[in-house]
């Protein structure tokens, strides 16, 4: 609904001049807001929707802020500009806490990265959305604490929890006599493995090379399993999920990178296997990297020894 959206736009004006202005004379954000519909809306008659949602904003913005810090923890509130860190608190609220009926979840998500795009910079879409996404398929209900209408589903053990099941790859290439490993960048400042769902009927190779052409352009051969990893996501409709991650080892030609649609991800880069060490890498991947370096050092050396052998002989 374009009167929606120009609302929303007249509401972002207003917490804009109120952020900005170090957030002084609260108490006059409503005259702010009416200043601003009188400049940017006068055709809007019926400012109640404005206004209801610049003051529910308002209320909860502690619980909100929290949120985006949770969401992402390598960019403080203070270091995201103004615009991107508004249309978040307003993306935010109508996700977690707006009536559903009324603003359904991809509707938000949506109308946020609209005012992300048209007012904030080139950047700002794509990271807009991989906040709400992130929040959206991961944290399921970050604002549970505080008064959302969002219908509470009762805890599931552990054990009976629903599984679904994940594949990524370290994807390695030769390139000038070494070794390259293809990252991709989040938004939330991590340099993370390709992954994602296995779509019905496929195995778990099968996958793997998918979600490989999907993320980074490559074809790939898989050659062999790293392990796995667990963890557990909040989904908002379906609850609590245990999400089984297998990894596998697979080679590919050093091309160019051509970084997919996936939310959450804004870059793609080959990086020789010695500088590794020096990227910010999660935790729970890091034994996984440890294994493909460890195994492709291994291989290198076999072939080194193997050409000498034949040298000598």
């Amino acid at each position: 609904m374009a009167n929606r959206h120009l609302a929303r736009s007249t509401v972002l004006q207003t917490l804009f001049e109120w952020d900005f202005n170090g957030r002084r004379d609260i108490g006059t954000i409503t005259d702010v807001l009416e200043r601003n519909v009188a400049e940017f809306a006068p055709g809007i008659g019926d400012t109640s929707f404005m206004k209801k949602l610049l003051r529910s904003i308002m209320e909860k913005r502690e619980n909100i802020d929290n949120i985006i810090s949770k969401a992402a923890p390598d960019w403080p509130l203070e270091k995201i500009s103004i615009i991107d860190r508004n249309i978040l608190r307003i993306g935010l609220y109508e996700l977690l806490f707006a009536d559903k009926g009324e603003v359904p979840e991809k509707v938000a998500i949506n109308e946020a990265i609209e005012l992300a795009k048209t007012y904030g910079g080139d950047n700002s879409g794509k990271f807009v959305n991989g906040v709400l996404g992130s929040v959206y398929k991961e944290l399921g209900e970050p604002g549970k604490d505080g008064e959302s209408k969002r219908k509470r589903k009762e805890e599931v053990p552990y054990e009976k929890m629903a599984v679904v099941k994940l594949v990524g790859a370290v994807v390695f290439a030769r390139h000038d006599s070494g070794i390259y490993m293809a990252f991709v960048h989040d938004i939330f400042g991590h340099w993370t493995l390709s992954k994602g769902k296995i779509e019905g009927g496929e195995s778990l190779e099968q996958g793997t090379v998918r979600k490989v052409k999907e993320e980074l352009g490559l074809d790939v051969d898989v050659k062999e399993p790293l392990g796995a990893n667990e963890y557990v996501a909040s989904d908002p409709e379906k609850g609590k999920l245990r999400k089984q991650v297998n990894y596998f080892l697979a080679e590919a030609r050093f091309d160019n990178l051509k970084l997919g649609t996936s939310g959450g991800l804004d870059d793609a880069r080959w990086f020789k296997m010695a500088d590794i060490i020096t990227l910010n890498i999660y935790n729970d991947i890091l034994p996984i990297v440890t294994k493909a370096v460890d195994i492709l050092l291994d291989d290198s050396k076999g072939k080194n020894q193997n050409s000498k052998i034949q040298i000598k002989s």
